[in-house]
């Protein structure tokens, strides 16, 4: 037995039903007859007990996604295949007691947080690095956070200045960061006790004039390994 009407297109048989909404609902549901409880429509489905496809603009709960594909299971779980409203990600959703991320990926038209996870087998090209610019230090202590970025430039002025640094990344990868220090021979400059010099002894910085130092760890920091890249870098005369 079959029903055809304006905007619903209802086909039944003894194992399952096909149903096909219209008038902006955009939804195709495919599954048991006796499954699909509720309404499905652009709002969403008010429920969905048993096993079903669902495709189509069935933008339910779960992080703000726009569904393209349910793949959904016994009521309490399930996947969803969707693009957000911004068409910036792209998300795989498990449905388990609530909407969890499997697998986000998101258009690179901005900052991409990667959260300290591997990326490997790249190959990079014309590319940069962050520059963390603080400016006049002030005398002081002066925090150097690599969470700002991996290239630091700074002019020690006023008084003397002690360097700390923090947050690098965890222990066993490694990780560096380069220091454009200009006047750094003008005042007292202090490192952190973790740096270790070639020798042992800290360069001595040019007075009037740009160093260029560079700083690596292996063990997140706990060892500091200082290097002096280009002492006062200039302009050959």
């Amino acid at each position: 037995m079959s029903t055809l009407k304006a905007d619903t297109l209802t086909a039944s048989t003894t194992n399952g039903s096909v149903t096909i909404q219209g008038n902006g609902s955009g939804t195709v549901a495919i599954g048991d007859n006796t499954a699909i409880t509720g309404t499905l429509s652009a709002t969403g489905a008010t429920s969905i007990t048993g096993p079903s496809l669902v495709i189509g603009d069935n933008n339910a709960s779960g992080n703000g996604y726009d569904s393209l594909l349910h793949l959904l299971g016994d009521g309490s779980s399930g996947y969803r295949f969707g693009v957000n409203s911004a068409n910036t990600e792209l998300s795989l959703e498990r449905e388990y007691y609530g909407w969890q991320d499997v697998l986000v990926v998101t258009r690179a038209t901005g900052a991409i947080t990667g959260a300290d996870n591997e990326l490997s087998r790249v190959n990079l090209k014309d590319y940069g690095e962050v520059t963390n610019a603080i400016g006049s230090t002030g005398g002081g202590t002066q925090d150097i956070d690599l969470t700002l970025g991996n290239n630091v430039v700074a002019t020690v002025d006023t008084s003397a200045n002690t360097f700390t640094f923090s947050n690098p990344t965890a222990s066993d990868e490694l990780c560096g960061f380069t220091l454009f220090l200009t006047n750094g021979g003008s005042q007292t400059v202090n490192w952190p006790a973790a740096v270790d010099w070639a020798g042992g002894t800290a360069p001595t910085l040019t007075t009037s004039g740009l160093d260029i130092l560079v700083f690596i760890t292996t063990d997140g920091g706990t060892i500091w390994h200082g290097m002096v890249a280009s002492a006062d870098s200039k302009t050959p005369s």
